[in-house]
């Protein structure tokens, strides 16, 4: 498979329909804000600059665009306002965190992780287990062996909802039921894992209130139990943000990663809002990549997120 191969049309027209809403929101804005206006200059910047805040883009990383963009414009002097896009394009580009997945194979997972574990955390209602059963999918669709862990015991539907997904895509589940210890589950997954020479281990935790002061303590309490099973364990714990909550969901990644080691994000719901600037907050402001994007309903909408294709859907008009 050569590089990029796997980003094919399909894929990046599933990308700029999910954006849509972002692009058309962002593009009208930006008109107005240029209108009559040759060149770039103090007016045009303060009103990019609300436009990238009401996007959702946040605001440290809103004025660190603006700062790059004031820096360009005093050394040329000169900007006329018909290259601000491509302008914005290359500082955006520049602020995304690489997940360095570009020249991967889609759904990469590393060769020497095995079981490769992904503990999943997010607060209830973000697409938390959506994710997990779409991520088993892909997984399960580039040959690799999936299991997941039902370590969400505390709410009700979520067993039943991830033994759904399971069924739906043909991965065991490992649970033990509503109230049962997260630890214990995640450790006999782990257990039957390794017996079963399982590729990829997905532990689902519980999606408790992201200001809750036990957080912590329980997520703590599952990793350490993992590890005397797969001692490096978990390899990568996935946030997973709903994008269309904008700067709720900057707050949500500001807790998550006080309370735990966060090293990936995925972002649901682009294709359903026009906050998709909170992509590169996030990015930007908690040096965390963006591994994962949903953008629509079909197994398929969930994507690997390449910063390139991105930016260039994202200014694609």
């Amino acid at each position: 498979m050569g590089i990029f191969s796997f980003f094919s049309k399909e894929k990046k027209e599933s990308l700029n329909k999910g954006l849509f809403l972002t692009k058309q929101t962002f593009f009208s804005k930006l008109a107005n804000a240029i209108l009559g206006k040759a060149t770039v200059d103090d007016e045009v910047l303060e009103n990019l600059e609300e436009i990238l805040l009401t996007s959702d883009v946040g605001v440290d990383t809103s004025l660190r665009i603006i700062d790059r963009i004031k820096k360009r414009v005093a050394q040329e002097r000169r900007v006329e306002t018909s290259k601000l896009n491509e302008i914005l394009r290359d500082e955006i580009a520049e602020l995304l965190v690489s997940n360095g997945l570009e020249e991967k194979e889609d759904f990469f997972v590393p060769s020497d992780k095995k079981p490769y574990i992904i503990m999943v955390v997010g607060v209830n209602g973000v697409g938390k287990t959506t994710t997990i059963g779409k991520l088993a999918y892909q997984f399960k669709k580039s040959g690799k062996k999936v299991m997941i862990g039902a370590a969400d015991t505390f709410r009700a539907a979520a067993v039943d909802q991830i033994k759904i997904w399971g069924e739906r895509v043909g991965v065991p589940i490992v649970s033990q039921g509503m109230n049962a210890d997260p630890a214990s589950v995640a450790f006999d997954t782990l257990s039957s894992a390794v017996t079963k020479d399982i590729d990829i281990v997905i532990i689902d935790t519980a999606g408790r209130l992201h200001n809750k002061v036990n957080l912590m303590n329980e997520l703590t309490k599952i990793k350490n139990v993992m590890q005397k099973i797969v001692p490096d364990a978990p390899h990568e714990i996935l946030l997973v943000l709903d994008a269309s909550t904008g700067q709720n969901a900057i707050e949500q990644c500001k807790q998550f990663t006080a309370a735990t080691n966060v090293n990936a994000l995925a972002l649901t719901k682009l294709d359903g809002t026009a906050k998709g600037g909170v992509a590169i907050g996030i990015s930007d402001s908690f040096q965390i990549p963006v591994k994962y994007i949903g953008v629509g309903e079909k197994m398929e909408d969930l994507q690997v997120f390449n910063k390139n294709e991105f930016v260039d859907s994202l200014f694609k008009q």
